[in-house]
């Protein structure tokens, strides 16, 4: 037993047991913390109590029973990764995955390579959470191709997406969401106060360029020494690869007609032209709500544009290079990725049943309301301040991911706390989302990391990959990361430079 080692599909059902027992324990308590909200017609601070439900009570045991399989089916990861798997299988099925990557790789620096990989990890969060189904098997891919090993590009991508969740030079839509729940804060202080769309350009384009050098070293001198040398199988060995003319023009038939159609779909989201635009939501604020709000048509079917993209690219490929020759090869492309998709399906399942159960249980917001006590409970100001809100930002987001319900829960005392220290909303929302990102990579909660984990058992080669074992990857991410944004809000609170258009650390009444 010493040796043992427990798949994560038999971990996550502990912890799912774990929740119902301590859920128990801590409702015979009456664990409950309170929280503040600001009321936005009046701007005043409301208080509301949050209480741990027991869920080894009645109606904890029915809401399990009559919720775990409609919290399965729509279970985020769950559609977005099959549809996804898809366009993965086609192109790879076709050969298209094979030529292309091999391609730019083979006369490419390593450092290069994964470089522009955790650079485009880092700015997906530009539209949403769709990194982590694309980015993934992509990363996967483009080491595989490079003759690396393919788990180098999967922790790469992924700790690229979770720690730089926090990092980009254009406004996205949980940083909107975050604004308008930031300035009905600040307004309990000042009712004129006025937050510009550009309030963290510096600090990000800052954050941008040293995230992405240092996660790439960390990458090649600690990471990649780690996994070893990957055992290709015989059908994969890239040594010395040559491609017929026949898979070259295929090659520019598909990129051509992944131009043609990208086209197309730019249009549709760019409004002020004869039918342009139709793809937006027309009652956004900003460009980003339009472009990912909830009526847009472009967000809600985005995994289904770059999931054709991907059919489009492959079957274009495929014909030309006559890697697909009829209706069946057509069919066997579509499927190709699916093939074995059971496991992963289970572990899924039971990632949505833990998640569940953990969130109907209030334990994770309960502990977000005690933390955010911690703020105001000390009495500190300036930098000490700063370090606590950046500390209880980290540890929140152990137990609570949501961002944006998170930020509902802190925003209420935070920013006032913060504006009574003289330090501004902007900085203090940049603080929060910089400590929240830190954790992503470090908690089983984050609904995407069951598929971090689904595409690290696709890749082992028969290895047992486990739950705690996969965080091991990330700890040097993690504390390379914590050291830059500790460095960088420091910084620029000591030095009071801009950190946005407008915008300082600051305050001066």
């Amino acid at each position: 037993m010493k040796n043992k080692k427990f798949s994560p599909i038999f971990i996550f059902i502990i912890l799912t047991f774990a929740t119902i027992i301590l859920s128990f324990v801590l409702s015979l308590f009456n664990l409950q913390a309170e929280y503040s909200t600001v009321n936005s017609y009046t701007n005043t601070l409301q208080n509301n109590v949050i209480q741990v439900e027991n869920l080894l009570s009645v109606s904890g045991i029915k809401y399990i029973l009559t919720n775990t399989v409609s919290n399965f089916v729509n279970f985020a990861p769950l559609s977005t990764l099959i549809i996804i798997l898809i366009g993965i299988g086609v192109l790879e099925k076709s050969g298209f995955a094979k030529t292309f990557f091999t391609l730019i790789t083979q006369n490419s620096r390593k450092y290069t390579t994964t470089f522009v990989l955790i650079f485009l990890s880092i700015i997906s969060s530009l539209v949403g959470d769709i990194g982590f189904v694309l980015l993934l098997p992509i990363g996967a891919m483009l080491f595989k191709y490079g003759h690396r090993h393919p788990l180098g590009g999967i922790i790469a991508s992924f700790a690229g997406i979770c720690f730089g969740y926090g990092i980009n030079i254009f406004l996205t839509s949980i940083d909107s969401s975050l604004i308008n729940l930031t300035l009905i804060s600040a307004k309990v202080i000042d009712g004129s106060y006025a937050i510009n769309q550009y309030f963290q350009l510096f600090v990000m384009i800052l954050a941008l360029v040293l995230a992405s050098f240092i996660l790439t070293r960390v990458t090649e001198k600690t990471v990649m020494p780690k996994l070893g040398k990957y055992e290709f199988d015989e059908v994969e060995t890239l040594d010395n690869v040559k491609f017929s003319n026949r898979e070259l023009r295929g090659l520019v038939v598909a990129i051509g007609a992944a131009l043609l159609y990208l086209i197309v779909i730019i249009y549709m989201i760019v409004p002020g032209f004869p039918f342009g635009g139709g793809l937006l939501d027309p009652n956004g604020t900003y460009y980003i709500d339009k472009l990912f709000g909830a009526n847009s048509l472009f967000n809600q079917g985005f995994v289904f544009i770059v999931t054709f993209l991907f059919i489009i690219v492959g079957l274009a490929y495929g014909f030309m290079a006559r890697t697909v020759k009829d209706n069946k090869d057509v069919s066997e492309c579509l499927s190709y990725s699916l093939d074995g998709v059971g496991s992963i399906l289970v572990l899924i399942f039971v990632s949505s049943l833990f998640i569940s159960t953990f969130e109907k249980s209030n334990i994770g917001l309960v502990i977000v309301a005690i933390l955010t006590h911690l703020v105001n409970l000390f009495s500190f100001s300036g930098i000490g301040l700063i370090i606590l809100l950046f500390i209880v930002s980290i540890v929140c987001g152990l137990f609570y991911t949501g961002l944006q319900s998170k930020w509902q829960v802190m925003s209420g005392l935070v920013v006032p706390t913060m504006m009574n220290a003289s330090i501004s909303p902007e900085f203090t929302q940049l603080i929060y989302m910089a400590g929240s990102s830190l954790s992503m990579a470090f908690t089983p909660l984050m609904l995407y990391y069951v598929i971090y984990l689904a595409y690290m058992e696709k890749y082992d080669k028969g290895k047992q990959v486990t739950l705690f074992g996969s965080f091991k990857y990330m700890k040097s991410y993690g504390l390379a990361m914590f050291v830059l944004w500790f460095v960088i809000i420091i910084g620029f609170y000591i030095t009071g430079l801009p950190i946005g258009i407008n915008t300082s650390p600051v305050l001066s009444f």
